[in-house]
């Protein structure tokens, strides 16, 4: 079977949808290397993270095409598709070309999550409108629609209007590296490289309203740890900035920036607790990461965070600061529970491993085809 992918994330994207991108095309190759994978990208990759040996990387012919890339991809593209004689298309980012089904070609599209419907005033107007008319008309027009969680199947059916039999839950991985022990060379190298203490809690993620970065900050005010942060910011860390000047809490706040996914895995394994109070997700990839790396993880109630951090994480609601402050406590204070809660938690998450969605997706393109 010959498949074709949007692969604009897997080479521009190093974070969630650039994750999720690079481990499904991954995990493909590995376990069904008889199959052919054409991976179309919109311009040089700026991301260097897959071995291409396995993979034909496709880019717009032709100058207009090259320098007018994005809306090649939303139709030019399939002449392209149709030339390469592929068999199924798979939008990994909630988007599919125009005219697949017109020109006899099969596709699925993943939709990860509906959050600027659910949360709108962290879009703009035309961000919203776009997005929308483009999820829209993807799970309408695609073969079958991939949601990462029921949570995102809930909302593609009720905001949408797709009917739920077309829609598959095939949950998402994360990248082997975490899944894998580091040494204690890693660790002392990671350490001094970014001047990391002996104890600390972690929180990874965009430093953006919606994780809720504040609420993690308010927590351990008055509580004797280090909390480290890794992720880009944008306009709220100055909100999250402003609170940490005011109250003093400069030596208890740790910001790293440039961490490579070795190093990302090595701090989540020295880490006392992993952190992740945010308001929505379609799924939350950190929380599996962290498992995965025996942390323990306290996260937010309802939603997806329960499917992601299984029955044994900490579940709090994510603004209710004195409930998250009791929680870092007990966790920090009871050595036995951590380690209980992080053995559990490792065994959940191995639900999520590689072989698992790899059949899950190859099944799923098999039916279509």
């Amino acid at each position: 079977m010959r498949i074709g992918f949007d692969a604009k994330r897997a080479f521009h994207n190093t974070t969630g949808l650039g994750n999720y991108s690079r481990d499904l095309i991954r995990i493909l190759s590995e376990y069904f290397s008889g199959e052919e994978y054409y991976l179309y990208n919109t311009k040089p990759k700026k991301v260097d993270r897959l071995d291409m040996t396995k993979f034909t990387e496709r880019l717009p012919e032709g100058k207009f095409w090259k320098k007018f890339s994005s809306i090649w991809r939303q139709g030019a593209i399939v002449n392209q598709i149709k030339k390469d004689n592929i068999d199924l298309y798979h939008g990994l980012s909630g988007e599919i070309p125009r005219n697949l089904k017109s020109k006899g070609i099969k596709s699925v599209v993943t939709i990860h999550d509906l959050i600027f419907v659910r949360y709108p005033k962290l879009y703009s107007f035309f961000d919203r409108k776009i997005h929308f008319n483009k999820f829209k008309y993807a799970a309408h027009n695609a073969d079958r629609v991939i949601a990462i969680s029921e949570q995102t199947k809930k909302d593609i059916v009720s905001f949408l209007k797709v009917d739920s039999s077309k829609i598959d839950v095939i949950y998402q991985g994360c990248h082997a590296v975490f899944k894998q022990q580091v040494s204690q060379e890693q660790i002392k190298q990671v350490k001094e490289k970014y001047n990391l203490p002996d104890q600390f809690i972690f929180n990874v993620g965009t430093i953006e309203e919606r994780k809720n970065l504040l609420s993690i900050v308010k927590a351990i005010k008055d509580i004797d740890i280090v909390l480290v942060v890794a992720g880009r910011k944008t306009n709220y860390f100055d909100t999250v900035q402003e609170y940490i000047v005011e109250h003093k809490l400069e030596n208890k706040i740790l910001f790293l920036g440039g961490v490579d996914l070795q190093e990302l895995a090595t701090i989540y394994q020295i880490a006392k607790i992993f952190i992740y109070p945010s308001i929505f997700e379609g799924f939350g990839i950190p929380i599996i990461e962290a498992l995965y790396s025996k942390t323990p993880v306290i996260t937010s109630k309802g939603g997806v965070f329960p499917e992601a951090g299984g029955p044994n994480s900490i579940y709090v609601e994510p603004y209710n600061i004195n409930e998250l402050q009791q929680e870092i406590n007990t966790l920090l204070n009871n050595d036995e529970k951590r380690k209980e809660i992080a053995e559990k938690g490792y065994t959940f998450v191995q639900k999520f491993n590689d072989e698992a969605i790899a059949n899950s997706i190859m099944n799923l393109y098999k039916q279509i085809v």
